[in-house]
């Protein structure tokens, strides 16, 4: 699982950033003046540098003129982008940015309209029934006495992955995955990343891409790090998760192409939501599809199994694989909690019980999601996850398994929106 962070990143050094057109030049500057209201519109910056120190440099503009420069900017891509996936792209993105805008400026929308302006597709309520089925399903498959979510946090507290093992399981899956991306996606020249850990932030894990191919990872340890999670951070946050889409983007879109609007990363934008879902998907096309051994492996790298009783371990390794379906499915609770807070007006409490009762959460852990869904950011961020996740399943699953690959390697390199992927109902 991956939420994002707050950082603005400006990279010099001794890469050449090609200069910019005039439609990605206004783009970059409206993007970086946002910023200057909101801290964390802005996820990452790798453009030319005059741009950020003009704006660091100047006086903030108004929400009402960034609103007006966004609306004009939108109006001028039909005279001079030439190319129609980038026109659109831009044009979808500009939508975000003036509603981002507006809201600023205090012309308020409601929330899930907010949403959808942010992220371009409407924000569904699941039925609660969806999670109580999931919740039932992992009933049956938890062993032991007490309540779903007392033996699912029992289950999860067993296999916590100890502090000083952190690092070394995750590196060792993202050099795994590393390889197995290479021979599928290819990597750009040059691109590598690092590993770190962090206290004190929303979310549970974070890259940091800082441009020329380069990404940190941060790894938040304010509670303690699932050992069930560790292949799908190494996949979403590395390869072929974010870092890998970033650098093939930085090394096509900006420095072949010089598409200069992707070398800004903004939050609650529609590119999210192929970020995010291409970081949730890109999983199985790096984990094998018989994961128990590799379950097996990660509890023993992270001395979780016990060398007398070998089966034990297996039987873990059985039960995790086993949970991850119905705990995905239960991860869309987060979509409803936020409607529940920030659209209907439920209590901070009423949410976190909803979140324990209906969505097996353990407390401290429910706690911990509502500082995400009630942050000023992030509350219309939640939805990008599974939904994006959700999209771009079905499109991939309109091809032939054998297609599916060079499908997926197209969120890599290309500008799409969720509607250039969205299928006709």
């Amino acid at each position: 699982m991956s939420d994002r962070g707050t950082l603005v990143r400006a990279v010099g050094g001794t890469r050449e950033v090609p200069p910019p057109d005039a439609i990605a030049r206004d783009y970059l500057l409206l993007s970086l003046r946002l910023e200057q209201h909101v801290p964390g519109t802005v996820d990452a910056y790798y453009g030319p540098a005059d741009l950020k120190a003009l704006v660091d440099m100047e006086q903030p503009r108004s929400p009402a003129r960034l609103r007006a420069d966004a609306v004009s900017l939108r109006e001028r891509l039909a005279a001079e982008v030439t190319e129609p996936d980038r026109r659109d792209w831009l044009a979808v993105q500009l939508v975000a940015l003036e509603a981002q805008a507006a809201e600023l400026a205090g012309d308020h929308l409601p929330y899930l309209e907010l949403v959808e302006r942010y992220i371009g597709i409407a924000p569904p309520r699941h039925p609660d029934e969806e999670f109580r089925a999931a919740a039932r399903t992992i009933d049956s498959l938890l062993p032991g006495p007490g309540t779903t979510a007392e033996r699912l946090a029992a289950l999860d507290a067993r296999l916590v992955v100890p502090p000083d093992r952190i690092l070394p399981v995750v590196q060792w899956l993202v050099d795994q995955f590393r390889v197995v991306a290479r021979d599928q996606f290819g990597l750009p020249p040059g691109e590598d990343l690092r590993l770190g850990l962090v206290t004190g932030q929303p979310w549970g894990a974070y890259n940091w891409f800082h441009g020329g191919g380069r990404s940190r990872i941060d790894i938040n340890t304010d509670l303690p790090f699932r050992a069930m999670l560790v292949p799908r951070v190494a996949a979403h946050e590395a390869y072929p998760g974010h870092h890998l889409e970033h650098a093939w983007k930085e090394a096509d879109l900006v420095d072949r192409q010089g598409r200069l609007e992707n070398s800004i990363l903004v939050m609650n934008a529609p590119e999210c939501v192929i970020s995010e879902g291409l970081a949730n998907v890109g999983f199985r096309f790096v984990a094998p599809s018989d994961r128990v051994d590799l379950y097996a492996e990660l509890f023993e790298r992270a001395g979780l199994a016990d060398p007398a009783d070998p089966a034990a371990n297996r039987r873990d390794a059985e039960l995790t694989e086993a949970l991850w379906a119905p705990r995905r499915t239960l991860r869309a609770i987060d979509g409803n909690a936020a409607i529940l807070r920030n659209a209907d007006g439920l209590s901070h409490a009423a949410v976190v019980a909803y979140l324990c009762e209906v969505g097996a959460y353990a407390p401290e852990r429910a706690q911990k999601r509502m500082e995400f869904l009630e942050h000023a950011v992030w509350r219309t961020y939640v939805f990008v996850y599974a939904e994006g996740e959700t999209l771009l399943e079905r499109w991939l699953a309109a091809v032939p398994p054998d297609e599916q690959p060079a499908r997926f390697a197209r969120l890599l390199h290309e500008q799409l929106t969720p509607g250039a992927v969205t299928l006709p109902a």
